[in-house]
């Protein structure tokens, strides 16, 4: 009797883990990947998407791990994974579940960049900033990839940014994307919601043939999220 209670108990143990495990990596494209980790978020455990870009000059991510105890583990992933070591770092917004990584990367020698905006933000709030700062708009070429970031307008904060790879076609909202199976629009204490709406159509028409989108939180990586996106703002209009 033991050893049977034993054993289920170890398969429903598994089986939380394997739903909610700290480090989840995911191939999305020849050389991008999608990974997401783990954090509380109003008492529920949450997810936080994010992108990294393997090139033969060494791999770019896109974010951290929301969970600072993932920061090492991740690295060491990429390393067993692809034998390479991250040589770049992008914000794409202030918040912790994005930039929340950029002492540690710096810490490990790894060139971390935000927007002069979002710099802004951390230096005001006294948390790590970026090394390096860039605007909005501006393309970073690493390996021969070339990649985009975009800024649509104001949306969940007033200095979220999107990625873009072109060679994939994958646009990486973060964020200022919510996915398609958002009820909501999340945490909105730094947003900008009547803006939002035409940031989203900013970036619809700057990026007409994208054929994976990744949102920033949630699940699915489809475009379709950009609309489903503009149909939460429009909820959120009428709501008394």
């Amino acid at each position: 009797m033991r050893t049977l209670f034993s054993i289920t108990f170890c398969l429903i143990f598994t089986s939380v883990l394997a739903q909610h495990p700290k480090l989840k990596i995911i191939n999305i494209a020849p050389n991008l990947y999608k990974y997401t980790t783990y954090n509380t978020y109003k008492g529920a455990v949450t997810d936080a998407n994010a992108v990294y870009l393997v090139t033969k000059k060494g791999v770019v991510v896109i974010d951290a791990p929301w969970d600072p105890t993932q920061f090492q583990p991740f690295l060491d992933s990429i390393k067993a994974k692809h034998n390479q070591k991250v040589v770049l770092a992008i914000a794409t917004h202030s918040h912790d579940d994005r930039a929340g990584g950029l002492a540690f990367f710096k810490a490990k020698g790894i060139k971390t960049y935000a927007t002069k905006n979002t710099n802004k933000i951390l230096s005001k709030l006294k948390k790590p900033t970026a090394q390096f700062t860039f605007n909005g708009d501006t393309s970073f070429n690493v390996g021969g990839v070339n990649i985009q970031t975009f800024f649509a307008g104001e949306g969940h904060t007033k200095d979220n940014i999107t990625v873009w790879f072109e060679q994939d076609k994958v646009l990486y909202g973060g964020c200022f994307v919510k996915s398609t199976d958002s009820e909501d629009l999340g945490y909105v204490g730094e947003a900008n919601v009547k803006q939002w709406p035409q940031s989203i159509k900013n970036l619809q028409k700057k990026y007409p043939n994208v054929k994976l989108l990744i949102p920033g939180h949630g699940n699915g990586n489809t475009p379709k999220a950009l609309n489903h996106t503009l149909e939460l703002l429009k909820a959120a209009e009428v709501k008394p």
